[in-house]
């Protein structure tokens, strides 16, 4: 058994980011160097992560942590911005947090083994499912974000008071060797039917280079192949992966219908078939995916985003359909390409589907749609659609603010920046390096009809080293999460504050 607190730290200081001051509170921050992921609510209790933490701090905080705050306050009194030794350690004006694993614990949590034993420990945790197997007791699932990526499985116990219990003889790392690893497991969440959702987020976007002895991020293929032992096949990741049987074998299946790009995250719809799909990266896709069956995410069809710009810097949303995909199809395409090596490679041509066979397929001309799950990104942009954003991240809604009639989405921008800000194309907007959340309301059939602008950060001082964005707004949205009735919490994944922070948007007062 585990248990460690930090006491709270309850304040009444009153937010002051002009338009947002009566709608924005400062929750909680994180240690130095650190970033907020993880962030998932199970009843009133709120989990997330100190992610790469900076490992001089000198204390217990120095390694990255998995934690939840019980019985949470979430309209809690603003936190003041941290200063001396807080700035060092998690705080919180929402109630005490509890730590429950750290990287290395129990000599497995974070740990990433190979077909020849463990190559690291990951200080890197991402996302959070709880799932539950009976009354205050059930798995908390954890994403571990690295190249190659894993993800930590623990029983939790809850007491009658909020405190949780570890149970270290049942904490295990998941073996993603029957899916040949995965890549940069990062956020995520669970599905209407109870199993954790995780995201490769496939930094690596000319897959021409994934052979290239000469490219300069090879080293990050060469770790996967010391993971597997054989060189990878690059169409084996860059998905959604489903946990199947989550109490029991927890088993990983990869969701190759919903696409193959850097996914941030997923989110299904109450109805259990619309799915929308986030595409960390620049120059990315914001994507829809429909299951022909309801709670079956083997086979559907992948739609990607085409925007309008309006004059409020929001957009207008239509859907491009790309094609319609199987599980058992897709894996075929993917198996043509198992083998190659880089001494495959020549320059100036592609060992794997090249731009000219996007081209043909977007054209009519191709045999089948493997240019649609395999490369949907360049698929998408062939076929019109808006591949123009930037450090697209979570997106997320909550089901009973859903039945509620609270009818939208939410999606974190982490900055507007570069094919943003460029004056090109269907995306015009102004540079903000702080970043931006977008609502997004949907009709009864679960689509999404727009992205408008909801909170947006900043001003920005690049003279400002330590925290280049406004202390009293959001900087460098990341994780999202929904409450019930609505209202957002936002976490942050900024060097531009000097501690990582969540913020409570209260959407109902804004309305």
């Amino acid at each position: 058994m585990k248990t460690k607190f930090l006491s709270a730290v309850l304040v009444t200081t009153a937010l002051t980011a002009p338009a947002f001051a009566e709608n924005l509170t400062r929750l909680g921050a994180v240690t130095v160097g650190g970033e907020v992921t993880g962030m998932f609510i199970n009843g009133d209790d709120m989990f997330f992560n100190v992610q790469h933490p900076a490992d001089d701090l000198g204390n217990e905080w120095a390694k990255a942590t998995v934690g939840v705050i019980a019985n949470a306050n979430f309209y809690a009194d603003a936190l003041p911005v941290p200063e001396g030794d807080a700035k060092n350690m998690v705080t919180s004006s929402m109630g005490d947090y509890q730590i429950l694993v750290q990287e290395g614990d129990f000599g497995t949590i974070g740990s990433i083994v190979g077909v020849d034993g463990e190559l690291f420990v990951s200080n890197d945790p991402d996302f959070n499912a709880f799932v539950p197997t009976g009354e205050n007791e059930g798995y908390l699932f954890t994403n571990w974000e690295n190249r190659p990526g894993g993800m930590s499985r623990v029983k939790l116990s809850r007491a009658a008071d909020g405190t949780y219990s570890v149970d270290e003889n049942d904490a295990k790392m998941l073996d993603f060797m029957s899916v040949e690893g995965t890549w940069v497991n990062c956020f995520g969440t669970l599905s209407p039917w109870g199993n954790p959702l995780t995201s490769e987020e496939l930094y690596f976007d000319e897959t021409a280079d994934w052979n290239n002895a000469g490219y300069k991020y090879i080293s990050d293929v060469a770790g996967l192949a010391d993971y597997l032992g054989k060189y990878p096949n690059p169409y084996r990741y860059g998905y959604i992966v489903e946990i199947t049987d989550p109490a029991g074998s927890a088993t990983p299946v990869k969701r190759f219908a919903l696409g193959r790009f850097s996914h941030e995250n997923s989110v299904v719809m109450p109805d259990q078939k619309t799915v929308y799909l986030s595409d960390d990266g620049t120059g990315v896709v914001f994507y829809k995916f429909i299951a022909d069956t309801a709670g079956d995410l083997s086979a559907g069809t992948l739609y990607a985003a085409k925007v309008t710009q309006r004059a409020d810097n929001g957009f207008d949303v239509d859907w491009v359909e790309l094609a319609h995909g199987t599980e058992s199809d897709i894996a075929g395409w993917i198996a043509d390409y198992d083998g190659i090596t880089m001494e495959d490679y020549k320059e100036g041509e592609s060992s794997y589907i090249s731009d000219a066979d996007i081209a043909a397929w977007a054209a009519g001309d191709a045999a089948d749609d493997r240019a649609a799950f395999l490369e949907s990104r360049k698929a998408a942009a062939a076929k019109g659609a808006s591949a123009e954003f930037r450090k697209m991240e979570g997106v997320n809604v909550n089901f009973n603010a859903l039945e509620a009639g609270h009818m939208f989405a939410y999606m974190a921008m982490s900055e507007i920046a570069k094919t943003m800000s460029d004056g090109k194309g269907d995306v015009q907007l102004e540079e903000n390096k702080c970043g931006i959340v977008y609502q997004m309301p949907m009709d009864a059939s679960y689509n999404i009809t727009a992205m408008n602008p909801a909170v947006v950060g900043g001003p920005y001082d690049k003279n400002a080293e330590a925290n280049s964005c406004a202390l009293d707004n959001i900087s460098n949205p990341d994780n999202l999460v929904v409450l019930d009735n609505g209202d957002v919490i936002i976490g942050e994944d900024t060097g531009k504050h000097e501690n990582n922070m969540f913020w409570l948007w209260q959407a109902s007062a804004a309305m």
